[in-house]
């Protein structure tokens, strides 16, 4: 945190009226004239000095665009709807203990509720999760129709020119070259549909960073995974049907003809 002075505990309704502002909220309010010391009002009477800025943070949801922030001394702008974050190395049952006995001495009458932060972030990684698991569902039932299908076109592709391969076969041709005609058009027809496919994720990349923190199809590691799994599973589902293809009879082709 950039800092002219911290807050203190005595920065009450007696004095002066002072505020930390976030880097958004500088940058939008000041440019790039340093914001420490500057005024700023609330309302139409409340005039406040800004001693620090801090970091952007998620205020809201995990998957928000950083908007700009201010924190008050609480004695200066109190609120009924407060939160108190505690930072200790104890276990977390000590500082519940702790905290609970530092609360009631302030006010015994002075409802709270005390949660451990994995509890709170729990809470907001929820949504996130389930959205996770969802799309790996349906990206799992995505990559068993695109396997069912190459298979399906492979074996179609493969059938439809069972006579001309073995027509190559009586030529003399060999295990890789039978192998190539087999799988070329295949190959190809699976190499345009998963750049289709890339291209169509990078263009709803915007909704699935709305849906799912952190990520992006624009991600190296992220493209490189889709691309080798497309291809395993591609080569997999064209490689089945076409092992046939070497062990084509000729003499036995002609005779069903």
């Amino acid at each position: 945190m950039r800092h002219k002075r911290l807050m203190r505990h005595k920065d009450d309704a007696t004095t002066t009226k002072v505020a930390l502002v976030n880097d958004t909220f500088a940058r939008v309010m000041f440019g790039d004239v340093p914001p420490i010391g500057r005024h700023f009002m609330t309302g139409e009477t409340s005039l406040y000095e800004i001693v620090g800025i801090v970091e952007d943070g998620k205020y809201d949801s995990l998957t928000e665009s950083p908007q700009a922030a201010i924190f008050f001394p609480l004695a200066q702008n109190a609120d009924s709807d407060t939160t108190v974050i505690v930072r200790s190395a104890l276990p977390p049952a000590e500082v519940a203990r702790a905290s609970h006995r530092t609360l009631a001495n302030i006010d015994p009458d002075l409802p709270f509720t005390i949660r451990s932060w994995p509890d709170e972030l729990a809470v907001m990684y929820f949504p996130a999760r389930v959205a996770t698991v969802s799309l790996g569902v349906m990206g799992m039932l995505a990559a068993m129709l695109a396997v069912t299908g190459i298979f399906g076109m492979a074996a179609y592709s493969i059938s439809k020119r069972w006579k001309e391969l073995g027509i190559r076969v009586s030529l003399g041709a060999q295990r890789a070259q039978l192998m190539r005609a087999a799988l070329g058009r295949p190959l190809a027809i699976l190499m345009t549909g998963s750049a289709a496919g890339l291209l169509v994720g990078m263009l709803a990349s915007r909704l699935l960073a709305q849906i799912v923190y952190q990520a992006t199809p624009r991600d190296p590691l992220v493209l490189c995974g889709v691309l080798l799994t497309m291809a395993l599973l591609g080569l997999l589902a064209t490689w089945i049907p076409a092992r046939r293809v070497p062990a084509v009879d000729p003499a036995q082709l002609l005779r069903d003809e």
